[in-house]
């Protein structure tokens, strides 16, 4: 019965996927090479390593090198469309093209350095933070090790910054319909509004501290020279 409950939610989570992301973006398809030299938009907080935003609190911005196109294309998409709220991220998403996006996408998919593999199975949590996993059925979804999502939409979230992670959770339960930040989700939302803040920490700090493919892969112009 868990399996089938299981399957039935992965199931949900994939239409639910599939219909925020428009279908002309999805047919197209993105370059790479094209992405980089569109990027330049986007390096200034996510090709530094340690950079913290100050709205709505002092975080981390997310790692987005080594993320999943398919995740990028959406998640920009959303904030063009206010499913995200945040002034200057929709401000930028609202600048793109579907090509732009498209492109952007390919680009951070393929962004990284040496990137170690994940392993199959994540690090044991907590009894505590085991049962707030499987409350929330984020495997179902997330996949192994959290590193490897069901489908390419959903995002990779091993190793993502603890910081990040909870301030995205918060905003599920914000949701998009007032205010400066939230996000709009089907899914996302009703999961996120069943933890206390105190437990959706506790989460986001645990999947912080597994290996995963993300990366911060800073730009030239941001290296520190060796000698």
């Amino acid at each position: 019965m868990n399996k089938l409950k299981t399957t039935v939610f992965a199931m949900a989570v994939a239409s639910v996927t599939a219909l925020g992301l428009p279908a002309m973006a999805q047919q197209i398809k993105g370059d790479p090479k094209a992405g980089l030299g569109k990027a330049d938009m986007c390096i200034g907080c996510h090709g530094i390593v340690g950079y913290q935003t100050a709205f709505p609190e002092v975080y981390k911005v997310p790692k987005i090198s080594g993320q999943g196109a398919p995740y990028i294309a959406a998640a920009l998409n959303a904030y063009k469309t206010g499913d995200r709220r945040h002034p200057s991220m929709r401000g930028i998403a609202e600048s793109l093209t579907d090509q732009d996006i498209a492109d952007l996408a390919a680009f951070y998919s393929t962004h990284v350095e040496d990137a170690p593999t994940p392993p199959e199975q994540a690090k044991e949590p907590s009894a505590q933070v085991a049962a707030l996993l499987q409350k929330g059925a984020c495997v179902s979804c997330h996949g192994a090790n959290f590193a490897k999502p069901i489908d390419g939409s959903y995002p990779k979230i091993a190793g993502q910054h603890a910081d990040y992670l909870f301030v995205a959770l918060k905003a599920y339960k914000t949701g998009a319909s007032t205010g400066l930040v939230g996000r709009s989700n089907g899914v996302m939302a009703p999961l996120a509004k069943q933890f206390s803040n105190a437990e959706l920490k506790s989460i986001a700090n645990y999947l912080a501290s597994l290996e995963g493919g993300l990366q911060v892969v800073p730009e030239s112009r941001f290296r520190t020279s060796q000698k």
